[in-house]
């Protein structure tokens, strides 16, 4: 009987579970993953315990582990197929490391002579992960965008963007889509500089007080004019600048090699010009007086 039920298991494919009955669960990308699997009240000792596993609707469904529920608790068992799944003590499911491919449906199941199929758990996985690209904005700002997706694609009941405890500083804006959402991030006016300029943390809060960290470089948090766009330096300025530059330092040369010849050659000519001494000529001319004879009288 527990064959045939299997083998319905495998052709029918999952499940028809309320939606009471199934729960949503969030991984996030990288991290392990529990599902807990209780067993009946009442065991007969002939019961198999089965976690079943289907990737997405409509697919086929997949055997992940099995293990007789009336035996004593099982050391952590480990699929051949699977072995990144293990079943624990408790007939948990313990999933190392979350991937975008184990995202689906999984339930555990207990099969028994006297029990019939009864759909204990039902869970619905979604493994989410957060991308993180730059941008430029309008006027030259360095900008990051923040993808929160969820895989696979399913309508999220909200996503919360948050900096610490509070909202998101700076031009924000938020996009959304079916099993994603967008955050645009650039530097806004007004804003303080930061101590120390340390990087801000955005944080995606999706359901089930999951989420994901970003981490922006403390750039965006200056403000508009450090982010400004500078003029560099090309070599053509650069050479302009040199000419310029010795064209100055050859006109202040030129200018003092001139004006040290005008210097020395007013000395020249002052050396090759007598000078008039009027006190020696003076002297020279009462002396000669003294020295002549009277002139005859006439009559």
């Amino acid at each position: 009987m527990a064959v045939l039920f299997l083998l319905l298991l495998f052709l029918c494919g999952p499940p028809q579970a309320t939606a009471d009955n199934i729960q949503n669960i969030y991984a996030a990308l990288g991290e392990a993953l529990e599902l807990p699997c209780p067993s009946p009240h009442t065991l007969y000792g002939d019961e198999l315990l089965s976690w079943f596993r289907s990737p997405a609707a409509g697919s086929s469904t997949a055997l992940v582990a099995q293990v007789q529920v009336a035996r004593p608790a099982p050391d952590p068992w480990k699929s051949g197929r699977e072995s990144r799944f293990k079943l624990l003590g408790n007939f948990s499911l313990w999933l190392e490391v979350s991937k975008e491919g184990d995202a689906g449906r999984y339930w555990c199941t207990v099969l028994g002579q006297r029990h019939k199929y009864q759909n204990w758990r039902v869970y619905d996985v979604s493994v989410f992960k957060g991308s993180q690209l730059s941008a430029r904005a309008a006027d030259g700002s360095p900008c990051s965008v923040l993808l929160c997706s969820v895989v696979p694609a399913r309508r999220l009941d909200y996503v919360t963007w948050l900096e610490g405890k509070g909202p998101v500083r700076g031009r924000v804006q938020s996009f959304w889509s079916e099993g994603a959402a967008l955050l645009l991030v650039c530097p806004g006016e007004g804003l303080p500089e930061p101590r120390g300029r340390r990087p801000r943390i955005i944080r995606c809060l999706l359901p089930q007080n999951k989420g994901v960290s970003f981490n922006l470089a403390a750039s965006l948090d200056a403000s508009p004019a450090l982010c400004a766009p500078s003029t560099g330096w090309d070599v053509p300025w650069i050479l302009m600048l040199l000419l310029t530059a010795g064209q100055g330092v050859i006109i202040l040369v030129l200018s003092i090699m001139l004006w040290r010849r005008r210097i020395q050659g007013a000395q020249c000519r002052g050396a090759s010009i007598p000078q008039f001494e009027p006190e020696i000529q003076v002297y020279e001319n009462i002396h000669l007086a003294r020295l002549s004879p009277p002139a005859p009288k006439t009559r």
